[in-house]
C-alpha cells in the first residue's frame, strides 16, 4: 500500500501575514478559502514538491510557532542561501555537514525550516547510496 504524505498543517498566529511570508520564500499559493467565519483554509506548495502546508484558521489546535523541523531536499545550498537572502529572507549561513549541505529559516511565528542539500553519495543527490564513513567505521 502507498502512502503519501500531501500536505501538513503549519500553525500560524496572523494568516495573512504567514502567507505573504510563505509567498516571499516562493511557495505558490494554491487556495486560500473562507470557508465559515472560524475556518479559513490557505494551501502553499513549495516549488517542485508533491506536499503542501495548509496554514489558516480553525484548522489545528497547536500552538503558532510550535513546528520544528520541517525540512525539504534542494540541489544546491549556496544558491538557496543566496536566492533566500535576495528575496529579504532572514537565513543561517550554510550548514556543512557530513550528511548534507543545510540552510535554516523561519516563518514570523518561529515554525523552524531547514533546506538540505543531500551529500553526493546519497541516492538522492544521483549516487550510489553507499555512505563514505561505513568503511572507516565512522558512521
Amino acid at each position: 500500500m502507498d502512502m503519501k504524505l500531501e500536505l501538513v498543517a503549519v500553525p500560524v498566529s496572523d494568516v495573512d501575514r504567514a502567507k505573504e511570508f510563505y509567498v516571499k520564500v516562493g511557495f505558490n499559493a494554491d487556495h486560500d478559502k473562507v470557508v465559515t467565519d472560524d475556518l479559513r483554509f490557505v494551501q502553499l506548495t513549495p516549488p517542485g514538491s508533491a506536499c503542501s502546508i495548509c496554514i489558516g484558521t480553525g484548522l489545528t489546535q497547536m500552538k503558532p510557532g510550535s513546528i520544528e523541523g520541517l525540512q525539504m531536499v534542494i540541489a544546491d545550498a549556496d544558491e538557496a542561501h543566496a536566492d533566500l537572502k535576495a528575496r529579504g529572507i532572514e537565513v543561517s549561513d550554510v550548514d556543512d555537514q557530513p550528511w548534507g549541505r543545510f540552510v535554516y529559516f523561519s516563518d514570523p511565528d518561529g515554525n523552524r525550516w531547514s533546506l538540505q542539500e543531500l551529500p553526493d553519495w546519497s541516492t538522492g543527490a544521483g549516487g550510489d547510496g553507499t555512505n563514505p564513513y561505513v568503511a572507516d567505521d565512522k558512521a
